[in-house]
């Protein structure tokens, strides 16, 4: 084998023992409610797509939110996510959100439970939280 070759196989073997640490990222696309019994009646599927939307009485059923690449969204609310910084079990998101009649910039602090299972926690109010679980539509 050749210097070139050697180094490119070292550097394989390099990037498959140090990149599990970011292939573990936490994976958050998808719909998230507070309960995933009231999916059905928080999310549709619409259009030729079938792209994932709010039903019409969602916030009745408590409501939730949409996450697709760097993009989340409320029933009123539209977010960029500008900053993602994941800590352990954590992930804080810094996201531009724009409403009917307002720009500002929110935090969410969320903690993976698990693969279905998030909560969003409030810094600076103890105690506040808000459990989500994915909708599997």
């Amino acid at each position: 084998m050749t210097r070139v070759g050697t180094a490119a196989l070292r550097a394989a073997v390099i990037m498959v023992l140090v990149l599990p640490e970011y292939a573990g990222a936490v994976e958050l696309t998808g719909a998230w409610a507070p309960d995933a019994d009231k999916c059905d009646k928080v999310f549709v599927r619409r259009g030729r797509a079938k792209q994932i939307d709010f039903a019409e009485f969602s916030g009745v059923h408590g409501g939730g939110f949409i996450i697709e690449a760097d993009r989340l969204r409320g029933k009123f609310a539209k977010c960029t996510i500008k900053m993602r910084k994941e800590d352990g079990q954590g992930l804080n998101l810094i996201a531009g959100c724009a409403t009917d009649i307002m720009l500002s910039n929110v935090q969410f602090v969320l903690k993976v439970v698990d693969d279905d299972n998030i909560t969003r926690v409030f810094p600076g109010i103890e105690g506040m939280e808000v459990k989500y679980q994915r909708c599997r539509l």
